[in-house]
């Protein structure tokens, strides 16, 4: 996520990952080990950035832990989150299916609420080549 521009850099998995530790204190019995990892890893490899392939972000995600030798039932985890938790516009119903996914979800959309969340909608718009004001 070195030299990201488009808002999905580092800083954004670093705040998605502290807000949703924090709403997991609320939340009951959650594993803390897959929101750290999906948390961290939710946007590795965006949609958006992989030419629309949805599957890309699980993909390396998957690679990666497996690497790692993470024990597979977390991988499972961690990548469901990954594929589901994509935000693609108002009305997307949302799949998640774990407690953990929900956290990670709403986590990540509160980095999208905000100043934050305003610039990082500009740097997108920029980066795509949209125009910052046309009066027509």
């Amino acid at each position: 996520m070195t030299g990201e521009i488009t808002g999905h850099d580092w800083l954004h998995a670093y705040r998605v990952r502290k807000n949703a530790l924090k709403i997991s204190e609320t939340e009951g019995p959650v594993d803390l080990f897959v929101i750290h990892l999906a948390s961290l890893l939710h946007d590795v490899a965006d949609w958006k950035f992989c030419g629309g392939d949805e599957e890309a972000g699980s993909r390396l995600a998957r690679e990666w832990l497996v690497g790692m030798s993470i024990e597979s039932s977390v991988v499972e985890s961690v990548c469901e989150i990954i594929d589901y938790i994509s935000f693609k516009g108002a009305g997307v119903t949302t799949r998640m299916k774990s407690k953990e996914g929900m956290i990670v979800q709403d986590a990540d959309r509160l980095d999208a609420m905000g100043a934050i969340g305003m610039a990082r909608a500009f740097a997108y718009g920029g980066h795509v080549g949209r125009e910052l004001y046309d009066p027509n």
